[in-house]
């Protein structure tokens, strides 16, 4: 937190921890929580009044756990790893309340070559084969051409999903972090 000096008045502002790239952003805010906002839904998604936190934890040189709390639903954990080429990945790592993997789980997608070096701010994830046999082998044929994406933007991160029936988006303010939430259901014994 900085002070700024306004006279006689003290102002408190939150700045975000300053770095260059989407990678070293969410490196750089280790540790803290923010708070999102559905941008882009379908009409009526029940997402669009959910509250998002987004905490930003687990990080280490080449890969960064980012559990997604869904109201008090905390199965959700985005896993970014850099991986050779200067590419990065991203897995979305779902469990159950008793902290066992969902049925669907670790699915997600790559970078093209030279999308995701240090100092780039967003990242199209192209789903990988492996994920399109997870879909398929659970029943979902909705997910197969699925692109993520992941971008800081000044002070905002957002986290994007698209595919022919869907394009979604939530935006996380990194000038307001909130109260870590509770444990996500990957920490579960």
């Amino acid at each position: 937190m900085r002070i700024v000096s306004m006279g006689l008045a003290a102002m408190f502002v939150t700045v975000p921890a300053a770095a260059d790239g989407l990678f070293e952003t969410l490196q750089a805010n280790c540790g803290k929580s923010f708070q999102g906002t559905v941008v882009r839904a379908p009409e009526g998604d029940p997402w669009r009044s959910a509250k998002l936190v987004m905490h930003i934890r687990d990080c280490s040189d080449t890969q960064i756990k980012v559990p997604l709390h869904y109201n008090d639903n905390h199965s959700r954990v985005w896993i970014v790893t850099r991986i050779e080429g200067d590419r990065l990945r991203l897995k979305h790592d779902h469990r159950h309340e008793n902290g066992h993997s969902d049925d669907v789980t670790m699915y997600g997608g790559e970078t093209a070559a030279g999308d995701g070096k240090p100092g780039d701010s967003d990242a199209d994830f192209i789903v990988d084969a492996e994920s399109v046999k997870i879909f398929f082998d659970n029943g979902n044929t909705r997910s197969p051409d699925n692109v993520w994406s992941m971008a800081v933007k000044g002070t905002t991160f957002t986290y994007g999903l698209v595919r022919p029936d869907l394009d979604f988006m939530a935006a996380f303010d990194l000038t307001k972090p909130v109260a870590t939430p509770p444990d996500a259901w990957d920490l579960v014994e």
